[in-house]
């Protein structure tokens, strides 16, 4: 970072440089003036004046020009070798983070983690609301035991939005593998439980959890209530807990029709339907479709708030379909689950057009797995469908979206349809568009 770097837009540094040279010439001024009359007269108090006016502004652009330091210092990852032009870098990155669009993503489980890891290359102002429906796993176990909301996908989004030690990540993700009754907890979940013990609640142990990981951005669970979520299926039966739909779907050979939680109206985060007030685009998945996304949206006032927001809303669909819950569905289908449970609430959709390799297609589809297809002319009209290759196999063996692709796709829908309505947020625009061009080429 060269020295005109500093001299750009939004870095919060300029201002207090040109206000120390004013403090300083205010200063030289005063005390020449106070210095030159030897015999003092009706000027010198004004010139005395002038002097600790100086003093004062000296004093104070100092100091505002540490804090904006500090403060830009406070939101990034400084390890490894520290130099002037790293730091440097490090301070207009921050900047240009700190300036990045409010996102809003509503889900949970691995889609929406793998996508907020993308996300954090371009904004640090993102909001992840998360179901708390689940009931299986370690999640479970704890819900359970020590009556707490469910902390795994919770976990999961904090990580994955972490300016953090890749040790620290590491940490929260790392799963017991003894046979005690520890066996297949994850180490996240007990410091989240453990956190939640010495707070007043669930969102001030997630907040808490937030400052210890340096998460930049900010994640809610939808509610607070202990809620339950139910299925009806098409042969009749109600399915009770979401880690039981699935399984009893496939057992019934039966298609999901309808979910919906237990109690009935349970009560949002203030917080979280804050941010989808304020949002300047708001994201549903990836993630399942009837156990993760509409967990979220069928909180009556979530789907309310989100429908009357004049920001674009995104549906990012899955790549493939899932066992008892999408079997056979197509992108249309997707959509009409979404709509028949919260009504017409989608602008754009994102589906993947890329393919998979055929040693790996192979193994999910022996697994009663297949590409969600896109039937574009049963999709209603109204709804834009953008397509991307989002073709990702992880280290795994895996198929996730590709996280970048994907959040670069998400970032240029906001350049086009949501900055250029906004003629204050020029600057805005010109950091997300500088941003989106550098990481495309990464991604090339």
């Amino acid at each position: 970072m060269n020295f005109f770097d500093w001299l750009k837009p939004g870095i919060k540094i300029k201002r207090w440089i040109m206000m120390g040279m004013l403090g300083l010439s205010v200063l030289i001024l005063g005390m020449s003036k106070l210095l030159y009359r030897a015999i003092p007269d009706r000027y010198s108090l004004l010139y005395a004046y002038l002097g600790i006016l100086g003093l004062i502004m000296i004093y104070s652009s100092l100091r505002l020009f540490m804090k904006s330091i500090l403060g830009l210092i406070a939101g990034t990852n400084m390890t490894g070798q520290i130099n002037r032009q790293r730091i440097g870098n490090l301070l207009y990155e921050q900047r240009l983070l700190v300036r990045g669009p409010r996102i809003v993503a509503i889900g949970g489980g691995t889609g929406l983690s793998t996508m907020l890891r993308g996300l954090k290359e371009y904004t640090t102002n993102i909001t992840a609301i998360v179901t708390v429906a689940d009931d299986g796993g370690g999640s479970g176990v704890l819900r359970k035991n020590l009556g707490m909301l469910p902390p795994g996908d919770i976990r999961n989004c904090l990580v994955a939005m972490a300016h953090t030690e890749p040790l620290m990540e590491e940490l929260m993700q790392y799963r017991f593998k003894s046979d005690g009754d520890l066996s297949g907890q994850s180490f996240g979940n007990l410091f989240i439980a453990a956190m939640t013990g010495i707070s007043s609640n669930f969102e001030e142990a997630i907040k808490k959890m937030s400052d210890v990981l340096a998460v930049k951005g900010r994640v809610y669970p939808v509610t607070l209530d202990d809620v339950k979520l139910y299925a009806k299926l098409s042969d009749g039966s109600v399915v009770k807990g979401e880690s039981f739909i699935p399984e009893e779907a496939i057992k019934r050979g039966a298609k999901i029709e309808k979910v919906y939680l237990e109690p009935l109206n349970p009560k949002p985060l203030e917080d979280a339907l804050f941010e989808i007030d304020n949002a300047d685009c708001i994201i549903m998945g990836p993630g399942s479709l009837y156990t993760s996304v509409l967990p979220n949206l069928v909180i009556k006032e979530v789907a309310e708030r989100v429908k009357k927001s004049k920001a674009p809303k995104v549906y990012v669909s899955n790549i493939m379909t899932q066992p008892g819950e999408t079997d056979g569905y197509k992108l249309s289908d997707h959509i009409k689950a979404l709509e028949k449970h919260c009504g017409e609430l989608i602008d754009y959709v994102i589906a993947n057009n890329g393919t998979i390799p055929e040693p790996y297609f192979e193994k999910y589809r022996a697994d009663g797995q297949n590409m969600v297809e896109i039937d574009k002319e049963n999709v209603r009209g109204g709804i834009s469908i953008i397509e991307e290759d989002l073709v990702y196999i992880n280290d795994k063996g895996l198929l996730r979206h590709n996280t970048q692709k994907l959040a670069n796709t998400i970032m240029k829908l906001i350049l086009k349809k949501v900055f250029p309505t906004n003629r204050r947020r020029i600057l805005d625009y010109y950091y997300l568009s500088e941003r989106v061009k550098d990481k495309q080429r990464e991604v090339k």
